[in-house]
Formats: structure tokens, C-alpha cells, sequence
């Protein structure tokens, strides 16, 4: 297959960057504690610089892979799915999604919001990063809004951020894993003075699996 002829399978979703698949643990957010089979797709241009995952910004680096065999794939572990990055949406996900549905999979998506919203999915987790604001249409249909906090400033962010979703999406403030010593007694205090919001930890990385 040519260049060109991957190049245009890759705009239309049929093939997707694949950076690595795994069965684990979902450490964050509202699901955190249950298992679920984790597809990182490659491509990101959001650049936040605590970011753990680097590896995936480059798309060029992590081969061009049929949607259909990573449904395939997914489909022999979990009954939930998470698609995440790097930035998924800056891939059309409807035909994956499309497969994993067939397949009859719960499908779960972890994105900064910064592109036009594609798939079918059954969650939205909204993690906003200050570089590239989030799309409103994936504000407002966003299930969970995870903010990461770093320092003071990111309370303020995290606020303008909860204006934009719905009133039934639940909140969370999540310290930045490098700096948690030092962010995490000011997140317990802010969240107990603002009890709409809820904490997370990447309990994943206190557990040490991936």
C-alpha cells in the first residue's frame, strides 16, 4: 500500500496510530478500580509539559493499524474499553468505536477536548489543558471533567471549566503526580471548602501497574 493510500485510511479512521494496548486497571476518575483494556492512540499536538506519556505526541512514530484488529484485540479482555493518547480526537474515531459497539463493548474516552468530538461513546471523561481549550460540544456532553492541578492557578482554570459542563457531569481535581507532595494538602482544602468537587489520584501509579 502506498504512502498516499495509508495516509488517506488513516483520515478516514480505518487505520489509527497505535502506540500500545493493555489490560489493567483503570486508575483514575469515576471508574477507577476496575479493569479495562486501555488503546493509546499516537498524535498529540496539546503539548503540556508534565505530560508522562511524551512518546505518543509523534503520530509518525506508531504504525498505522487496522481499527478492525484492535477491536479484535480489545474485545478478548475487558467489556470496557478506554480510548485514550496522545489526543484520540484528533483521529475520526467513528469507526472504531462503530466496531468496539458491535462487539458489544462499554467504550470510554479520555481526551483534552481539543478536537471536534467523533465515536459513539458511552464515556467522556474532559481533562482540559489551558494550551487548547476544549471544544464546547465536548464540554457539554463530557460525563466526568478531570482537571489536572500543577499549581494555585489551575483552581481558577478548574472553575471556568465547570461552567461549561452540564450539571450532571461530575468533577474532579486530580494533582499532577511530580508536584501531589505539594498539591495534594491544597486540593483537599479547596475541596472541602467546595464540595462539588471530588478528588482523584492515579491510584494506578501507587499500586505500580500500568
Amino acid at each position: 500500500m502506498t504512502k498516499e493510500a495509508i495516509q488517506s485510511r488513516v483520515d478516514l479512521g480505518e487505520l489509527l496510530p497505535l502506540m500500545e494496548e493493555f489490560y489493567t486497571i483503570q486508575g483514575e476518575g469515576y471508574h477507577k478500580g476496575t479493569a479495562a483494556y486501555f488503546i493509546r492512540v499516537g498524535g498529540c499536538d496539546v503539548g503540556c509539559h508534565w505530560c508522562d506519556v511524551k512518546e505518543s505526541w509523534d503520530a509518525a512514530i506508531h504504525p498505522p493499524t487496522e481499527a478492525v484488529t484492535i477491536a479484535d484485540n480489545a474485545a478478548k479482555y475487558s467489556d470496557t474499553i478506554v480510548v485514550t493518547g496522545g489526543e484520540p480526537l484528533m483521529w475520526d474515531m467513528k469507526p472504531l468505536t462503530t466496531l468496539l459497539k458491535e462487539r458489544g463493548l462499554q467504550v470510554h474516552i479520555e481526551t483534552s477536548g481539543a478536537y471536534d468530538l467523533s465515536g459513539d461513546w458511552d464515556w467522556i471523561c474532559l481533562s482540559p489543558k489551558k494550551r487548547m481549550l476544549p471544544k464546547d460540544e465536548v464540554s457539554q456532553k463530557a460525563h466526568e471533567l478531570k482537571v489536572i492541578v500543577y499549581n494555585k492557578s489551575d483552581f481558577a482554570f478548574a472553575e471556568e471549566q465547570a461552567a461549561k459542563v452540564s450539571e450532571n457531569c461530575i468533577l474532579y481535581l486530580q494533582p499532577e503526580w511530580s508536584v501531589r507532595d505539594k498539591m495534594v494538602p491544597l486540593i483537599v482544602d479547596y475541596v472541602m471548602a467546595n464540595p462539588k468537587w471530588k478528588i482523584s489520584l492515579q491510584t494506578h501509579k501507587y499500586l505500580n501497574i500500568p
